[in-house]
């Protein structure tokens, strides 16, 4: 099978010659510049330096510096086809979801938490999306996201 298509081919294709011609064309030209000697700058004026870092007001801290996340979860927490519930009041949305350490904790409007040993670090970071505000304390994080 592959000796006739090899047979069928009898030359080069219209496009390979077209190809060919010009680049038989181009093989003895220089492009501009080239052999030249590079011509320097007269005069050696000091560069400024720039920092490569943002100013101090948009810099967000890095996650050694953050003490934990959290975020809100309005709908029900569904995990492993059972519904999250709080074990003292029964609370079963409207949580704040924090991660802290290596842990996942979850705090009820009321008040009470539970650590959550069904989610990880790596489903947090997926679910969560970009932080829109960074606290001192804890407190001042809970009044911003209204508990």
């Amino acid at each position: 099978m592959f000796h006739r298509i090899r047979r069928r081919v009898k030359g080069p294709s219209e496009e390979q010659r077209q190809f060919a011609k010009v680049y038989a064309r181009m093989q003895h030209q220089v492009p501009p510049g080239i052999g030249m000697p590079r011509t320097t700058p007269e005069h050696n004026e000091p560069v400024a330096v720039v920092h490569d870092f943002l100013p101090p007001e948009l810099r967000v801290p890095s996650h050694d510096q953050v003490e934990g996340k959290m975020m809100p979860w309005k709908p029900p927490l569904v995990l492993d086809g059972e519904m999250a519930a709080c074990i003292k009041c029964g609370a079963y949305r409207d949580w704040l979801i924090l991660s802290t350490r290596g842990e996942i904790w979850l705090r009820c409007r009321a008040g009470h938490q539970q650590l959550e040993t069904r989610i990880d670090t790596a489903w947090y970071n997926r679910h969560s999306g970009p932080a829109d505000a960074t606290h001192a304390t804890f407190e001042d994080c809970l009044r911003h996201l209204g508990h």
